[in-house]
């Protein structure tokens, strides 16, 4: 069966009703195949779209947003299998933050240069947004804009808001745009966390999802058209079949590449979302050691922190005094105390619950804890109240609470666009 080829802009909303009586819809763009239920293993939306010989990019000029974690299961690039495949017509590459060859560090990216493998034009997206983007992608001369890149499922992290910005870019600059889809590696079970507040939008939050969004580029797409874009895009989805909601992303067979240099496994994806709050405080987030985001730390920490997380029975985690020395980033070179998580239920596991919890504890426990000055934890939330509740003496059960109005709001309108069951 050959994928169709169709404006979404009429069918999204379709699509969507559908999928909110169970929480699930039809695949979109996507060929007739058995899920994991009938013994058919995960196919990513790249996977899908090449086995259908490119026949939703027929006579196109195309033009892909992705970076190193677009990979086929046999870890070659996408650009490369595209660039050498005659049936698809690729034309530019546009990289986001961390660049398409993922050679840059946090808060970098590669500019503009020719892909020396391929000799494709490669354009900068990072930091570029509305009118300037939309110019990029004039410039281009593509006809489609393609979006192929590994998310972890957390607000902050900042590929889903490039997506944001293509998509509003292409809008723009009269293009058409496709997702191509891949797992959330920590599910799609649940949306958990404060929801943003617009006043607080940047580029690690555009609009109001909850912080950890469990859903996955595909539907986010579909959310963004529906509910956030000023103008929705043509929009189309190649969605991924054997992929379940309570999948971990070891369950899918693929390759883990890192999304970015601080993204280095999948545990580390676990726990991003919660312990990625430490970037507003003082403490060590574990940039600069083996295991970011799973240690956390400072001077002068003894092992009191972890004693006072672990008496608060938190579920699916135990917490380890650890002690280590970054090699860049926060305290780089010097030896610091903290904790290890350590995750031996993900089921189980709460990561922004947890994050929270080890916030009042770590505030709690050492008298040199401080905010970022620059209120940096107040972007990551979405508002001042993790912030001001924290220091009014809170503890986790009051800080989770307070925003568990907002949260159900949001999953009320997330439930119309998932596409998995």
């Amino acid at each position: 069966m050959t994928l169709s080829r169709r404006t979404l802009l009429a069918t999204t909303a379709a699509v969507a009703a559908t999928a909110s009586a169970t929480g699930a819809g039809p695949a979109q763009a996507a060929p007739s195949g058995g899920g994991r239920g009938g013994g058919h293993r995960l196919r990513t939306g790249f996977e899908r779209l090449a086995d259908d010989g490119y026949a939703l990019l027929d006579g196109e000029r195309v033009g892909i947003v992705t970076n190193p974690t677009g990979i086929t299961r046999d870890v070659r690039h996408i650009v490369d299998v595209m660039h050498a495949d005659g049936r698809v017509n690729l034309t530019a590459v546009f990289g986001p933050e961390h660049g398409f060859r993922g050679t840059a560090q946090a808060g970098g990216s590669e500019g503009h240069y020719e892909d020396p493998a391929t000799g494709l034009p490669v354009y900068d997206t990072y930091l570029k947004s509305g009118q300037p983007l939309a110019d990029v992608f004039t410039a281009s001369g593509v006809d489609t804009v393609v979006f192929d890149i590994q998310d972890v499922g957390a607000r902050f992290y900042t590929y889903i808001w490039t997506l944001f910005d293509c998509m509003e870019a292409a809008a723009l600059a009269g293009k058409r745009f496709v997702v191509l889809d891949r797992p959330n590696p920590v599910t799609g079970r649940a949306a958990l966390g404060p929801v943003l507040h617009e006043e607080f939008a940047t580029f690690v939050g555009r609009q109001p999802i909850a912080q950890a969004h469990g859903m996955t580029v595909a539907e986010l797409a579909l959310l963004f058209n529906g509910e956030f874009l000023p103008s929705p895009v043509p929009l189309e989805t190649v969605t991924m079949t054997g992929w379940k909601r309570s999948d971990f992303y070891d369950a899918s067979g693929l390759p883990w590449v890192p999304p970015s240099p601080n993204m280095p496994t999948p545990e580390c994806a676990l726990v991003y979302s919660g312990t990625c709050l430490f970037e507003g405080t003082n403490l060590s987030e574990g940039r600069g050691t083996t295991r970011p985001f799973e240690l956390l730390g400072a001077e002068g920490i003894d092992g009191r922190w972890a004693a006072a997380a672990n008496e608060l029975g938190l579920p699916g985690v135990r917490f380890r005094e650890a002690y280590f020395a970054p090699t860049f980033s926060k305290f780089q070179g010097k030896t610091v105390g903290g904790v290890q998580l350590h995750v031996h239920d993900r089921a189980a596991f709460d990561p922004v619950r947890t994050g929270i919890a080890l916030l009042v504890t770590a505030k709690r426990s050492w008298d040199g804890f401080a905010w970022r000055s620059d209120n940096w934890i107040d972007k990551l939330t979405g508002s001042t109240q993790v912030r001001t509740m924290i220091d009014a003496g809170a503890d986790t059960d009051e800080v989770v609470g307070a925003w568990q109005r907002e949260l159900a709001a949001f999953r009320g309108t997330r439930r119309q666009y998932l596409l998995y069951r």
